[in-house]
């Protein structure tokens, strides 16, 4: 289903599964709610009055969600996660979107030494030819597999463009810098700011015409949907990925941040706006009171509990909003908006 073709606005939500106890880095440990059932994720998401699902792909730790394809699956995968998902979203009317987080991937950092700054729970990928080469015949795999209608890319960033960390200049990165600026590199003292910046956007801008032409040449109609925290970093401001990408979100907590967002983007993009996932950082409230989020989609993520799920939706509308704390307030207030309840019901 192309999302040019669903007048309804965006009611998005993700249990997430990248975050949990067991990994290395903070990203969950590989195998970590291998048993969650499609079934039951897709009941919640249902009984929360979403149209659209948000699962994965690969998450952070590097390994999928789906089985059969070019990435191994998260070890003791009891379903075809992402395939089932799918196909019984699809029974409900939603669409269903897998992810990939670009800029990190913890296997991906430890098969890779050399092509990665190490492990951490933040950016660590150059985005050299070979680890492009391996992201998009993933998202083409999983595609052509899993029937997802799109995904959402995350952290389509360079190492350092979200802190600020100069880059080292790896090997990996000097071959880089022959590719995209046709020249050799020049020696790590002679790289000035302006120049370091005008590699970091020519590497974002190669890494989505990439990932851009392998998901449209599997699916013409799939949904590419940019998570992006920080829509002024001048490693993306006013780029091609903003203008091309089809659903582009703010993952921000404040909404007025849409507006730089709506002169940037393209005339197909559909806006969303995070408004769940930051706990108490996040207002959803608030935030939905806004007259800037009034014409965007809705979107929230949440860490499972224990079982994979978070509390049951029926909790969440049988307490008042203020019973709750931190996210689950927030997703208090969302399980009655997505079903135009009043918050005070």
């Amino acid at each position: 289903m192309n999302d040019l073709q669903q007048p309804e606005p965006i009611k998005a939500f993700c249990i997430d599964f990248n975050w949990g106890e067991g990994g290395p880095n903070e990203f969950a440990r590989p195998g970590l709610w291998a048993d969650a059932s499609p079934s039951e994720h897709v009941a919640w998401y249902a009984a929360l009055g979403c149209n659209v699902i948000q699962t994965f792909a690969v998450s952070c730790n590097g390994y999928a969600w789906y089985r059969g394809g070019s990435v191994p699956e998260q070890p003791g995968l009891r379903h075809d996660f992402l395939s089932e998902m799918v196909r019984l979203g699809h029974d409900r009317g939603m669409q269903v979107m897998g992810y990939f987080c670009v800029g990190a991937n913890t296997l991906w950092g430890r098969t890779n030494p050399d092509l990665s700054y190490g492990i951490p729970n933040a950016p660590h990928i150059p985005l050299t030819t070979e680890y492009l080469d391996d992201l998009c015949t993933s998202v083409a795999d999983a595609l052509r597999r899993t029937g997802m209608d799109g995904f959402m890319i995350d952290w389509v960033w360079n190492p350092g463009d979200m802190d600020g960390t100069p880059l080292r200049w790896l090997p990996c990165e000097q071959r880089m810098y022959h590719e995209l600026f046709d020249e050799e590199f020049p020696g790590k003292d002679r790289i000035s700011p302006e120049c370091e910046l005008a590699f970091r956007r020519r590497a974002i801008e190669r890494c989505w015409e990439r990932i851009r032409a392998a998901a449209k040449g599997a699916n013409p109609d799939a949904v590419i949907w940019l998570s992006c925290a920080n829509v002024a970093a001048p490693a993306v401001v006013e780029s091609r990925l903003f203008r091309e990408v089809d659903w582009l979100m703010n993952e921000a907590t404040d909404p007025k941040s849409l507006e730089q967002v709506d002169a940037m983007k393209g005339p197909h993009t559909r806006l969303l706006q995070c408004v769940v996932g930051w706990g108490d950082a996040h207002n959803a409230r608030r935030i939905l009171s806004d007259d800037a989020v009034r014409n965007v989609g809705i979107y929230g993520f949440a860490k499972p509990l224990p079982d994979s799920l978070p509390l049951p939706v029926a909790e969440y509308r049988a307490r008042p909003v203020a019973f709750f704390q931190g996210n689950d307030r927030n997703i208090a207030v969302l399980a009655r908006t997505f079903s135009g309840v009043s918050l005070d019901s």
